[in-house]
């Protein structure tokens, strides 16, 4: 069974609060100014519910305190993007909000709108029908929308948007001051609706009198125009801003292309540098770019600790008295939740790790009391930070033998409770080789999801060793712990094979001719995605084949496990089987296939694009599709561009080893089998179905 994990030393942990709610994708949690009695959670699909704030018991049912999912398009990173009381909401019933919605067609597939929605029953619910729209901004690509809204102290709206979309910032929006893309706005609102919107005195264009947006959808003024909504700019796609509400300063998140994400001290005025920087480092050009009047962020990570920066909020609350003053911030796909903190020591600011969580924490939100809660915006759930109080003692297994899943005497040799697993098509791990196992705590089964995937019980080990020139050179351990969090820990070989020591994060190693990566926890998190079901082998089409056991026996792993009395449900009648990549198969199973196993834990469930087998090719939106990340300098780059491979970003990314590389962790060697595979498939295509 999965021990417990190790103890968290920050002093500060998530909790699951309103456990009887869940909501779909939720982005914010908010509560109306001078109202502690409700708090409201912004969903994505376009809706705003709202329930009461219990302190002692549990809330009661949530009501709709707004729907307008019908006008609300979720293509891409589109959707319910931001929510914002007015600050004089006892006697404004007024709440401001931004969403995106089918764009006019063509070259424009979405647009943001910027509305303002009035109650008529005193606050218990927004009139849908009351919409006035203050701003519409045409989005050349479905990604970078922004869309964070937050009123500052001096009662103006301030309202983020992204670069426009694609990857490099095509149209180098993010330092033109003649678009609105790009840019953190301020906006007085508090004028007549048909003004929509005036500016405010000490914005930085303000005396240039040159609205960029008052009443067109075009996304770019005439050259020479200085944007006078604009507060400041240099941002790719802030993700999430908010006020201190003790010192009035302005925190964003924004997310970073291919190697940086960072946070930002929002200053009346500065220029954030994208995309002559990513964080604080050149981007294009790529070396000897301009420094002169850019302002650098105040922390920033690379993508070895996560991908996509999620904003937070300045702890204000009292329960976590040492976060008092910090700025909480975490990523969306790792799942690591930091706060900012000075280092007395360095004199700079530094991101302390808070906690590695399994949380797909996509926004966060602040109660009227300061307290900071994270939004799980894929299981629907809401986290509150809190204190961890008196660590425990550090009990984790610190070596493999440890473990109670090896032989104490031979840590070479399984235990007879782990089951031998292997897979049809198996994830590229730079030419290492695998031995896979699993355990279940005895009385548990595993259930078989809809869609084909084990869904493992809590207490579940997976391990998988993994072997170069011969030698053992990484064990890895992911484990559903009794909580039902899932965590992954990695276990380094000596030279003589006779131990495996716990790495407290990530490492590289030089083994034989190549460098060996061991990922960090977070790392780990970051292709398990949730959406995956955590575990990326285990399920029906993978195991769907015969092997030989440990004791001799030849048999189908399907049919062992459940004659074993491992899966809690009869196996269908006739189950699915992934082709062998590498088999004699039809070229196109084995090319999805290959794709399913290598892209599909993250490229799955509303990404833009599919790669599981299960759908068709049509239905993975990838063919003939213009890539949203960027055309890495192609001209005419498509996802996949029939018969050229050389147009076709999935294979273009396969074989890179720079920044654009796919997967993005834990290879640095090209399949040179699998990209051949992939390659002749791009080849054999001549139209798209």
């Amino acid at each position: 069974m999965a021990p417990n994990p190790p103890p968290n030393l920050s002093g500060v942990t998530t909790q699951r609060v309103f456990p009887n709610l869940t909501f779909s994708q939720p982005l914010g949690l908010f509560q109306a100014p001078g109202d502690a009695s409700r708090i409201f959670i912004q969903e994505r699909p376009g809706r705003i519910r709202v329930f009461p704030n219990m302190q002692s018991a549990l809330p009661a049912s949530v009501t709709t305190f707004l729907d307008i999912q019908a006008r609300v398009n979720t293509s891409g990173e589109g959707g319910f993007l931001g929510i914002a009381f007015h600050p004089q909401w006892a006697t404004r019933r007024e709440v401001f909000v931004s969403y995106t919605e089918t764009g006019p067609g063509g070259a424009i597939p979405l647009r943001s709108v910027v509305a303002r929605y009035k109650s008529l029953d005193n606050g218990l619910t927004l009139d849908a029908a009351s919409e006035e729209r203050l701003l519409v901004l045409d989005q050349p690509y479905t990604n970078h929308n922004g869309g964070s809204l937050v009123f500052g102290p001096d009662g103006f709206l301030y309202l983020g948007f992204g670069d426009g979309g694609s990857g490099g910032d095509p149209s180098n929006a993010g330092q033109r001051i003649n678009t609105i893309h790009g840019k953190i706005l301020r906006l007085d609102v508090d004028v007549p609706f048909a003004q929509k919107y005036a500016i405010p005195a000490g914005n930085p264009y303000a005396a240039d009198n040159t609205p960029c947006n008052l009443t067109s959808s075009q996304r770019d003024a005439p050259v020479g125009t200085r944007c006078a909504e604009i507060y400041a700019y240099g941002f790719r796609n802030p993700w999430r801003m908010s006020f201190d509400t003790a010192s009035g300063e302005l925190w964003v998140g924004d997310v970073g292309q291919g190697a940086w994400e960072e946070v930002d001290r929002v200053v009346l005025g500065g220029n954030y540098g994208w995309r002559y920087r990513e964080g604080a480092h050149c981007y294009n050009p790529s070396t000897n770019c301009p420094r002169a009047g850019l302002i650098d962020p105040v922390v920033e990570y690379d993508h070895t600790q996560g991908v996509s920066i999620t904003g937070g909020f300045v702890y204000r609350g009292t329960l976590i008295p040492s976060l008092v003053g910090k700025y909480v911030y975490g990523d969306y796909d790792s799942g690591r939740i930091w706060a900012v903190t000075f280092n007395m020591t360095t004199g700079r600011n530094e991101g302390t790790l808070l906690q590695d969580s399994s949380i797909d924490v996509a926004g966060f939100g602040q109660t009227l009391d300061g307290e900071v809660y994270a939004l799980d915006i894929s299981n629907g759930q809401i986290f509150q930070l809190v204190p961890t109080g008196t660590p425990p003692p550090d009990t984790f297994p610190q070596v493999l033998s440890a473990t109670g899943c090896f032989n104490p005497a031979d840590p070479k040799q399984p235990v007879a409770a782990m089951i031998p697993y292997d897979l049809n098509a198996a994830l590229w791990s730079d030419g290492a080789g695998k031995d896979r196992f699993f355990a279940i705590p005895d009385g548990t089964t595993i259930t078989v999801n809809a869609d084909g995937d084990f869904d493992f019980p809590n207490g579940t080990v997976t391990v998988k060793t993994f072997w170069l020139g011969g030698k053992r050179v990484e064990t890895r351990l992911f484990m559903r712990h009794q909580d039902g969090t899932w965590a992954g820990y990695s276990y380094e070989w000596n030279d003589q094979e006779t131990e495996a020591t716990l790495l407290p994060g990530a490492k590289s190693r030089v083994v034989g001719t190549q460098t060996w990566h061991y990922p960090s926890r977070a790392q780990c998190m970051s292709c398990h995605t949730s959406s995956a079901g955590r575990t990326l082998g285990p399920e029906l089409a993978q195991l769907n084949r015969t092997i030989t056991y440990p004791t001799g026996r030849v048999r189908n792993q399907l049919t062992t496990l459940e004659g074993l009395g491992f899966l809690s449900a009869a196996l269908p009648a006739t189950p699915p089987r992934l082709e062998d990549p590498f088999g004699t198969g039809p070229l196109e199973d084995r090319a999805r296939a290959y794709l399913h196993a290598n892209c599909s834990g993250c490229h799955r469930l509303g990404a833009r694009m599919d790669f599981r087998w299960q759908l068709t090719f049509q239905q993975t939106n990838t063919c003939d599709v213009m890539p949203q990340g960027g055309d890495l300098g192609i001209t005419g780059a498509r996802l996949i561009a029939p018969g050229a491979p050389a147009m076709s970003l999935v294979s273009v990314r396969m074989h890179a080893l720079n920044a654009w590389r796919m997967p993005v962790l834990g290879t640095t060697v090209v399949d040179t089998q699998g990209t051949a595979l992939i390659d002749q498939w791009i080849s054999s295509l001549t139209v798209c179905p």
